[in-house]
């Protein structure tokens, strides 16, 4: 039999090393002469796991990347290589009638900057005069953020007429695809879609008139003691604006950059308020400006005839309600005597207007709902539509207003007369008056007040029973008070005026709003006009009416053309 054969090993390492004792020294730092032991099989198969899975995770990310996902992935890769960029449109140009360019636009300097920098947008500037910022606005440009891209693409229109036309004005950018290689090297640029410039708008506003009239408003408060001033010129017979004028007012240069903040500040703090549009936003209390309105009420709703006369001894006085033997007084502003609805309106009586608004005796009275009524009809309360925006309605009072206003106050006669005479809560805008005395000017058509020249908005007939006499004893009463009644500065040869003034009490009594409201020529008028000075000293004698007087005079040798008769309105009386 054969016997087990014994496994061979070779020579065991021991026997190699047993006189290791006779060899040179080792440097066992360096692991001269030491043993290494062979890895285990349990190491070498937990790398070769870990390295098996590695290589799954690369092989299944290598197959989502290219097969999965890889359609999608190379169009991302083509777009990245295709930038989409604006192509900024220009703003429409803003001219006035004349042709006078008073918003246009200026190259950015930015454009020399590098190009990841820069703004590719021009800029907006205004023209350098006094008068205008109210009426124009300002615009924000469009802004980046810390990306570098564009959260606003458009230049908005900030206030005025920037902001009412911005749509019209504003364009429409344009768009262009830029091709690059990947090294951001440029290749090649197509346009899909080209920019749309805005539209130029013509004004109907005179510049040289506003600034003059602003020049005159700023003189006069700085001097007399105004808080400030506005006032408005439109033509009767469309309604389109000659000249619409704030003091104070901000500059829109100043706005648009943004650069001078201290400026800024002191627009923000200033009790002046020369934010405020006071053409259109300004509440006043109108005063004796109101009376040709109710003198038209009055001839209409038969109260009075035009020749019938009330005699003024400085005041009336009505039994108090409650207080037995005690009077209501009622003061007119001296005695006027006896007075006709045109010396009435000439003097500016109040007396006569308590008793034709209010009724006195044995004369009637139109009565809160009648009066108010006949004003709204006038536009006064109402919107005027002007092209702006953000107007303020004016407050007519009336018994629903007075228990709403002082905690269910019931309305008394007292609150009648006042109302008036233009006291009381009654508030207007400067726009709402010079809207309201075009249609006196005009025989009956409310006409909508705009700066667009080209814009014809429709005129309402608002006469509706007031016949074309009645009219006339107004607008002649207007006359007298030019000739020899409370307009009397306006008496001047360069042309003939209609007009009415007002004193309005303001803060207690310590100061007043001066008024003047008009038309012009008396002939055949083209033009309406109302102006207020507010918050002047109750004893100063100088308000609206200078001011008036000065521009009339002014215009009567630069602008000549405005004074000249219209030949396009017949009263036909």
């Amino acid at each position: 039999m054969f016997g087990r054969r014994k496994k061979k090993y070779g020579i065991d390492p021991e026997e190699i090393l047993i006189d290791a004792s006779n060899l040179p020294e080792f440097n066992t730092h360096q692991m001269e002469g030491q043993f290494e032991k062979p890895l285990s099989q349990k190491t070498t198969l937990v790398i070769s796991i870990f390295c098996a899975l590695v290589g799954g995770i690369f092989l299944f990310r290598l197959w989502t990347l290219q097969i999965i996902a890889g359609a999608a992935y190379a169009s991302e890769s083509e777009e990245n290589r295709l930038t989409h960029e604006l192509i900024f449109t220009d703003r429409g140009i803003i001219t006035d009638r004349t042709g006078t360019p008073l918003a246009w636009n200026t190259a950015n300097d930015s454009e020399t900057a590098n190009d990841s920098e820069a703004d590719f947008f021009s800029l907006r500037e205004y023209k350098d005069q006094k008068g205008i910022s109210h009426l124009l606005g300002y615009v924000s440009y469009p802004k980046k953020d810390t990306g570098g891209f564009y959260y606003q693409t458009d230049t908005i229109g900030i206030e005025g007429l920037e902001e009412y036309y911005n749509v019209i004005i504003g364009g429409k950018n344009g768009l262009k695809i830029t091709e690059t290689n990947a090294l951001g090297e440029h290749i090649s640029e197509s346009v899909i879609r080209a920019p749309k410039n805005g539209a130029n708008i013509t004004l109907s506003i005179d510049a040289r008139i506003q600034h003059v009239w602003y020049g005159m408003m700023e003189k006069l408060a700085n001097s007399n003691g105004f808080g400030g001033g506005a006032g408005v010129i439109i033509d009767v017979s469309d309604g389109s604006v000659l000249a619409a004028v704030n003091y104070p007012e901000y500059d829109s240069n100043v706005l648009v950059s943004g650069a001078r903040g201290d400026t800024i500040a002191e627009y923000v703090s200033d009790p002046k308020k020369p934010f405020l549009n006071r053409v259109i936003a300004g509440l006043y209390t109108p005063g004796s400006i109101v009376k040709p309105f109710i003198a038209l009420a009055a001839l209409t709703e038969n109260i009075i005839t035009p020749e019938k006369e009330i005699e003024s001894t400085g005041s009336i006085s009505l039994p108090h309600p409650y207080i037995p033997e005690t009077f209501s007084v009622f003061t007119d502003w001296k005695a006027h005597g006896f007075v006709d609805m045109r010396k009435a309106l000439a003097v500016s009586s109040n007396v006569y207007f308590y008793e034709v608004g209010g009724g006195f005796k044995e004369q009637p009275g139109l009565g809160i709902e009648r009066m108010e009524s006949y004003l709204r009809r006038f536009g006064i309360g109402s919107e005027t539509g002007i092209d702006l925006g953000g107007g303020t309605v004016g407050v007519i009072p009336n018994p629903r207003w007075k228990k709403e206003t002082f905690n269910g106050e019931q309305w008394r006669i007292g609150d009648t007369y006042n109302t008036a005479i233009g006291q009381y809560g009654f508030q207007v805008t400067p726009i709402e008056m010079a809207r309201a005395v075009a249609v006196i000017a005009n025989g009956g058509m409310l006409v909508t007040p705009h700066l667009n020249k080209n814009s014809s908005p429709p005129a309402q007939n608002i006469t509706g029973g007031i016949l074309p006499e009645a009219f006339q004893v107004v607008r002649e009463g207007m006359r007298d008070a030019v000739r020899s009644g409370t307009a009397k500065g306006l008496d001047i040869p360069e042309i003939a005026i209609g007009a009415k003034t007002g004193t309005a009490e303001w803060g207690g009594k310590q100061f007043v709003n001066s008024w003047v409201i008009g038309f012009f020529p008396y002939e055949n008028p083209k033009y309406a006009f109302a102006t207020v000075m507010e918050k002047g000293p109750r004893d100063n004698t100088i308000g609206a009416l200078f001011i008036m007087r000065e521009l009339f005079r002014w215009m009567s040798t630069e602008t000549p053309e405005y004074l000249q008769k219209n030949n396009s309105i017949d009263y036909q009386i």
